[in-house]
């Protein structure tokens, strides 16, 4: 288990049942980057993984 997936697992558990929009979580991204900007490059990567992920012509994803 990496360590992240305990905050995952809290996530899930913690707000498992509710709906956003990508809108939403967008804003939360940049609001926790305008927090903690060490976190830019790893949160620019999960972004990019997640506008990509479906995207057959992306051999990054």
């Amino acid at each position: 288990m990496y360590f992240t997936d305990r905050g995952i697992e809290e996530l899930v558990e913690r707000r498992g049942e509710e709906q956003v929009t990508l809108e939403w979580l967008g804003e939360r991204l940049r609001d926790f980057v305008d927090l903690n900007p060490d976190f830019e490059t790893p949160i620019e990567r999960l972004a990019t993984y997640l506008a990509r992920l479906d995207d057959p012509d992306d051999d990054d994803a």
